[in-house]
């Protein structure tokens, strides 16, 4: 295709990257992007901060316009226009001109299909009335703007505990709103494993947040004060002045199922590593598009922005003949909530489990900078790694300062097809104020090498079994007094050389301390004395997370 016609269908990350990509590749070629809504490549991660007035200026929000695109690249950007039909063996699309009614048929050489995802409403009772929204779009925020300076909003209820309703329960506290946030799973997050986010519940109504778990919403109905209840499966009524839907979003695959391309078990369009459809001459990429796991090798969808971007870029390549990949989806993702931060990458152990795969796992709690500098803060750490080799699988961090500097490394070495062996020997930034000379990545690996070397093995808390094992907490007394686990023999490090002969030696120790690291020094001396030694990986700290102790 010397001077070829690329249509896009929809001008947000995905698209709008694509259509970038191929200016940047081909004087020659003919661009032109279609989009229902009124504006084209805006930040969508940014609206809840647009709601919640951190973001004021909606312009922020606009990464480029249509005089732009045209001015910069020479690409057609129009706005609403929808897309109605694809007509695959006349290679034409039919698009309706929202303002005037018109249809048109436009001719492609390669068509490439980035229409997102919608947000999930289910067909609860009640759930069109007035004061309930989800969020997705500049006209979704500015509605939702509305509604609460015309209806001078007090209380609202947020339904989903994912990246969008915390970010929107942060953003709503944020303008003196009080906010009840109900998820249907026992845990927020659930991308992350559930211990990981004891301390993020704890966080959350530290901040006043009325945190309702393990509860699901039946419906809405219109309260005495001519408000919103937010009926729930447990009985429980929300009143609120406004709700907000955050349940999740499915891929909108209408245009690609009428035209008969393949899509994938969860609706998603199914496309190749170059991003092409079933049919050759169109490709997807973004939010609508199903693509495989990097770690389990599974077909997912991960609406995230980032991939979207890296997707626009290769189907562009891939169109004007260059050979390009896409490599798969980590799930690299990152939430702040109320001065929090977590972060993962890779697969949880949830995911393992259920696709089968073997699996280790240490916990770690380090200083995100040098114990001895102001204001060192704990990041509690869960890597994941294959025991074969030693590959990294996953990780999973939650803390303030520098926590997703951690998981971006984590998300390069998994990658790159790094090891726990690999993670010992990287050299990261020190300075006291920014980390340790062991950083928290190094540590990370240290723990897990230690563990498959058997110099230092590691248990888990929920394989405890106090009729098979004696376990040991060698913190000091103090500690033990403050809280132990029930069953525990206290001899602390401290005594440990002077009162080995006080530890039974009829079953295998197990041994913990408050985070891991003195059981790992007791671990290794009792070894080296004839004992039969494993370490509790993360210490009493995950023992308290596991048990919500």
């Amino acid at each position: 295709m010397a001077k070829p016609r690329i249509l896009i269908v929809g001008g947000v990350a995905g698209g709008a990257s694509c259509a970038a990509r191929a200016r940047r590749l081909s004087e020659a070629a003919e661009i032109i992007i279609f989009d229902r809504g009124q504006f084209v490549s805006f930040a969508n991660c940014g609206l809840p901060y647009y709601v919640g007035s951190v973001i004021a200026d909606e312009k922020k929000l606009l990464v480029a316009n249509s005089d732009l695109f045209k001015q910069r690249f020479n690409i057609e950007v129009r706005l609403q226009h929808e897309v109605t039909a694809i007509d695959r063996a006349a290679q034409t699309l039919t698009v309706k001109n929202l303002q005037t009614g018109e249809l048109k048929q436009e001719p492609y050489d390669a068509l490439v299909l980035s229409p997102g995802a919608a947000p999930i409403r289910p067909p609860l009772p009640g759930i069109e009335r007035p004061g309930i929204f989800a969020l997705r779009t500049i006209p979704d925020s500015r509605r939702i703007r509305e509604w609460i300076d015309t209806h001078q909003v007090k209380r609202a209820v947020v339904v989903g505990g994912g990246f969008i309703g915390l970010e929107m329960a942060e953003n709503l506290v944020h303008r003196g709103i009080a906010v009840t946030l109900i998820e249907k799973l026992p845990q927020v997050m659930p991308p992350f494993d559930p211990e990981m986010m004891t301390p993020v519940h704890v966080h959350l109504r530290d901040q006043g947040l009325q945190l309702c778990l393990n509860d699901g919403v039946q419906g809405f109905t219109v309260g005495s004060e001519d408000n919103l209840l937010v009926q729930t499966d447990s009985g429980e009524q929300h009143p609120a002045d406004m709700v907000i839907l955050a349940i999740g979003v499915r891929p909108e695959n209408t245009l690609a199922k009428e035209a008969g391309l393949k899509l994938g078990d969860r609706g998603g369009i199914r496309v190749n590593a170059a991003m092409q459809t079933s049919d050759p001459h169109i490709w997807a990429v973004g939010d609508a598009v199903e693509v495989q796991d990097f770690v389990t090798q599974e077909w997912t969808l991960i609406p995230l922005a980032g991939p979207a971007n890296r997707q626009g870029r290769i189907a562009a390549e891939t169109i004007l003949g260059r050979d390009s990949q896409f490599r798969g989806v980590q799930g690299t993702s990152v939430c702040g909530i109320f001065g929090m931060t977590v972060a993962c990458t890779g697969a949880s152990e949830k995911t393992l489990r259920r696709v089968g795969m073997d699996y280790r796992k240490v916990y770690l709690h380090p200083g995100h900078h040098a114990g001895y500098f102001p204001g060192a803060q704990p990041i509690d750490i869960k890597l994941l790694y294959a025991p074969a080799d030693g590959r990294i699988l996953g990780a999973q961090a939650v803390g303030r300062e520098g926590t997703e500097k951690r998981v971006d490394v984590l998300a390069m070495a998994i990658q790159a097809g790094m090891t726990v062996f690999d993670l010992e020997e990287a050299e990261l930034c020190y300075a006291p104020q920014f980390g340790a000379a062991k950083d928290p990545v190094n540590m990370a690996g240290m723990i897990a090498a230690n563990a498959l070397r058997g110099d230092a093995p590691i248990v888990y808390w929920e394989d405890l079994d106090l009729a098979q094992v004696n376990l040991v907490d060698v913190r000091e007394e103090s500690e033990f007094e403050r809280g132990h686990v029930a069953g525990a023999i206290n001899v602390p490090l401290s005594q440990l050389r002077q009162r080995m002969g006080d530890l039974p030696g009829d079953r295998p120790l197990w041994i913990y301390c408050q985070v891991g690291q003195r059981g790992y020094f007791a671990t290794r001396t009792l070894r080296q004395s004839g004992f039969d030694a494993y370490n509790l990986t993360g210490g009493f700290k995950t023992y308290e997370a596991s048990t919500g102790a």
